[in-house]
């Protein structure tokens, strides 16, 4: 299409639609698929590749489709503090320590590590390598392709357009990893007897393959707060997620102009003005009119579409040029996230170790959902309270995530691409001897060789 319009617009969303319609079809009923545990965004994704124009060119994709995914990421961001209930830190401190200690080393050594691994190895090696390309791995594996959009539109601010390609290749490689990886660490899980509330791989219910959910076994995905009558109550959580990204993308447009030079990501914009929006409802007693589940819904809705265009935009030349640092970027990305999953999870929790620290291995490789995917299958009836302590312990992580989508790219262009991986490392190596220092570290080890004795 040579011009743009409402209907390239249309057209585009339709043929998404049809690809997430399509993945969904071919998981629910091809076996194969099934054993992946891909999501259908990550099926309709690959076909969309494989279709699109760095494909056979068969679907008429606009050309501002690989546009689509840094308007996506801030309705993603935007959704993330509205409607949560106002929480008392001092009572949950205790509670989710662990995990908020977990998370926040899983963010930490991923990003450092990755970026360090770029400087310190496949920088000296593949000299005309970018400064940045170590924060790839962080940006695709932990951050996934809703992260890798943030991270590729600000390199290309900074004037690195193949940012973008690069970081869908690795949150779409992640994915992979995730699930390839996660189905071998279940198996492996379950014949050393390190599962709790699962004895074999053959336990898993027919929904975790097929992705379709019995009857009697569906929830309702939120409550109506309005009347229908005044205002479709979807129609309300989709005004506020819409009103609060267009406030957010004027709010970066007032910021570029009052700071030349300086690129502020739209997400972290968004992620503000919905705070600062959640804060100012809650102080008129409307935010019970604000169903945090429909505003899940939406946030997801924009992830899996974001997922299908991401994939489907890749640019595989980009990717072919880039090949062999990225491969090895990946290796090394799955060796150390395996490497904390092993020696870490099980000396930072107590209880459930496993359950916890195979959440982390999906997170840290591909995205909480892929996280959460592999708990259930591990912990049907979440009764580890992973994902509970997840939700909680990530309110004190979204603003070193968002500092890191923000500053890294800045310090690189800048010619400062040390300071972020050498400053994340030290927190996490702080993290780790703080909890030696208060006799924390081990727990789990110790508790089960006193069960043994």
């Amino acid at each position: 299409m040579n011009e743009y319009s409402i209907w390239a617009l249309m057209i585009d969303i339709s043929i998404v639609s049809g690809l997430l319609l399509v993945g969904t079809i071919l998981r629910a009923k091809i076996t194969w698929i099934q054993s992946l545990f891909l999501p259908a965004s990550i099926i309709a994704g690959f076909i969309g590749l494989a279709l699109g124009p760095s494909g056979v060119k068969i679907l008429p994709f606009s050309d501002q489709f690989a546009t689509y995914p840094g308007l996506l990421i801030a309705v993603i961001f935007a959704s993330i503090p509205i409607g949560n209930e106002k929480v008392n830190i001092g009572k949950i401190i205790g509670r989710v320590r662990d995990m908020w200690s977990y998370s926040m080393l899983l963010t930490l050594l991923m990003w450092g590590g990755g970026a360090l691994f770029g400087l310190l190895v496949l920088g000296q090696v593949f000299t005309d390598l970018p400064s940045g390309f170590g924060l790839i791995l962080g940006a695709g594996f932990l951050g996934g392709h809703g992260t890798a959009a943030a991270i590729g539109e600000a390199f290309s601010l900074h004037g690195w357009e193949e940012a973008k390609s690069l970081g869908m290749t690795s949150a779409t490689v992640g994915i992979l990893v995730a699930v390839l990886g996660g189905i071998l660490l279940v198996k492996r899980g379950t014949e050393k007897g390190h599962t709790q509330f699962m004895s074999s791989f053959k336990d898993l219910p027919s929904e975790m393959r097929s992705g379709l959910i019995k009857p009697d076994d569906r929830t309702s995905m939120g409550d109506e707060t309005v009347s229908s009558s005044s205002i479709d109550p979807l129609v309300l959580h989709l005004s506020i997620i819409v009103f609060v990204v267009g406030i957010s993308y004027w709010v970066t447009q007032v910021l570029d102009s009052l700071l030349p030079g300086i690129a502020v990501p739209l997400l972290s914009i968004a992620f503000v003005v919905a705070l600062i929006f959640q804060i100012l409802i809650r102080r008129v007693k409307a935010d019970s009119y604000v169903d945090q589940r429909i505003i899940n819904r939406i946030g997801g809705s924009a992830t899996d579409y974001l997922v299908v265009i991401g994939i489907a935009s890749i640019d595989v030349s980009v990717v072919m040029d880039y090949a062999i640092p990225l491969i090895l970027l990946f290796v090394f990305g799955t060796i150390w996230a395996y490497l904390i999953f092993k020696f870490i999870g099980p000396n930072i929790f107590k209880d459930f170790w496993f359950e916890k620290a195979l959440f982390g291995w999906g997170w840290s490789t591909g995205t909480v959902a892929m996280g959460l995917s592999l708990l259930r299958i591990v912990d049907p009836d979440l009764k580890s309270k992973t994902s509970d302590d997840y939700a909680l312990s990530y309110i004190g992580m979204v603003p070193v995530e968002i500092m890191i989508i923000t500053f890294a790219p800045l310090l690189v262009s800048i010619g400062l691409p040390w300071i972020m991986p050498i400053t994340l490392l030290i927190v996490g190596v702080v993290i780790i001897v703080a909890y030696k220092y208060f006799g924390l570290w081990g727990l789990a080890a110790k508790e089960q060789t006193y069960n043994k004795k």
